[in-house]
């Protein structure tokens, strides 16, 4: 496997630096990326970083995931128009075993391989170096005009808030990680995100001044949705890669929304399956959009890969729920956090749990519950057929609500015409 010719078929690779390809074909490559531990999870909007180190572990290089414990109490000032708020010692220490517990899931750390992943945090040789260390014996290496020539930096001196010292070093503590990992791992190429482009070259020019060797670097285009918004966030903010704070269900709707555009590029970026299969993939979405052929297999694949197989099926018969008919056996055999994971987003209503006691008519039950304004109104919806109760049509206004049709023994699922859900809760 050709790994750069891998990434560039995917729509991965947007700068590379000269003779990298070469070095990749030459030897094993020893490469490394960094995370930034601002929470306990990754989201997925590290999803690129993560997939890249499993394409280069694919293709027979040795991975090296950095989690930045040392740059995590300075704040990477890329593009950004604020400093970001520094972490405590406690909260970056919890956040780095976070991350590495989510990270050895997804790549191979088995030492007795060649080209095992490896996890590296630069707290680990920044705590040794003092700050007249660092500017004697790396900062002389690297010229002010160097490091004002990026746009990153040019960008936030140019600001209305203008750039702090802390940050300015920013790309020569991050280049200085390259140079620490090139001399004592052998590591010659760093990948990340387009952003990171400035500080990656400043690692190997730090490389080239300082030890007289030759690194190597790339990066992937930042992922962009094609209306425009922010990749990775919805209405419930960001998605994580925890299932504690993105649900699977949540996750594989997620994919599953998107737009027919997007799913042409993501099914490429996102999932391993081969250049064949996505071209015939995006072939037969194209002739019949509505089955979201693409949507489907995308949602499939990454919910696979991030939380596994039974996951994924849950999420599945989870959706079909709210999406399709026939679905009461289904949700009778969730459990109470599966009902909750579903019916996350869902309008909620309560009612007093002694009402149902002795049992009570569909249309009081409807009105009383503010699922309709009036009697009238919830009358004329269930005689036309539009109220289904735990996704069983109710046959008519004789029908009764009582403590048996709870689920959990606390909850019922009104539908109100064909989309439209709440779920009421007995207290």
């Amino acid at each position: 496997m050709n790994l750069i010719e891998e990434l560039r078929w995917r729509g991965m690779l947007q700068d590379m630096m000269p003779g990298t390809d070469e070095q990749l074909q030459k030897e094993m490559t020893t490469a490394y990326i960094g995370f930034d531990p601002t929470a306990e999870s990754l989201h997925i909007g590290s999803l690129v970083p993560i997939l890249l180190l499993v394409h280069l572990q694919k293709a027979g290089h040795k991975p090296l995931a950095l989690v930045g414990g040392a740059t995590g109490m300075v704040g990477d000032p890329s593009f950004k128009a604020e400093e970001r708020k520094m972490l405590d010692d406690e909260t970056l220490q919890k956040n780095v075993n976070g991350i590495r517990k989510q990270l050895e899931r997804f790549l191979d750390f088995d030492p007795a391989k060649p080209n095992a992943a490896e996890m590296v945090n630069n707290y680990d040789w920044f705590q040794h170096i003092s700050f007249l260390d660092f500017i004697r014996d790396t900062g002389k290496h690297i010229t002010v005009n160097y490091m004002m020539a990026k746009d990153s930096v040019k960008k936030r001196i140019e600001g209305d808030n203008g750039m702090s010292f802390t940050e300015f070093t920013y790309q020569l503590i991050q280049g200085y990680d390259f140079f620490h990992l090139y001399t004592a791992k052998n590591c010659k190429l760093q990948m990340g995100g387009s952003d990171q482009w400035g500080n990656i070259v400043t690692g190997t020019e730090l490389i080239r001044r300082k030890a007289q060797g030759q690194a190597f670097a790339f990066t992937c285009p930042l992922i962009k949705k094609a209306d425009g918004t922010k990749f990775g966030k919805t209405e419930q903010g960001t998605v994580w890669l925890d299932p504690k704070r993105t649900s699977p269900y949540t996750f594989y709707q997620f994919w599953f929304n998107t737009s027919d555009v997007d799913a042409e590029s993501y099914i490429k970026i996102f999932t391993f399956l081969e250049q064949e299969e996505v071209d015939a993939l995006i072939e037969e979405h194209r002739q019949d959009t509505g089955k979201r052929v693409l949507q489907k297999r995308l949602a499939q694949e990454v919910t696979t890969f991030i939380h596994g197989e039974e996951a994924y099926k849950f999420a599945v018969s989870a959706s079909s729920i709210l999406f399709n008919k026939n679905t009461a056996e289904i949700l009778l055999a969730l459990s109470e956090d599966e009902l909750m994971e579903v019916m996350e987003g869902v309008p909620q209503r309560e009612v007093p749990k002694t009402d149902l006691e002795a049992g009570k008519d569909i249309v009081s039950f409807l009105a009383d519950a503010g699922i309709f304004t009036s009697k009238g109104e919830a009358r004329k919806m269930v005689q036309g057929g539009g109220i289904s109760i735990n996704k069983t049509k109710v046959p008519g206004i004789d029908a009764a609500v009582n403590t048996s049709s709870l689920l959990r023994d606390k909850y019922i699922l009104v539908q109100k015409g064909k989309e439209n859900y709440i779920l009421v809760k007995a207290v």
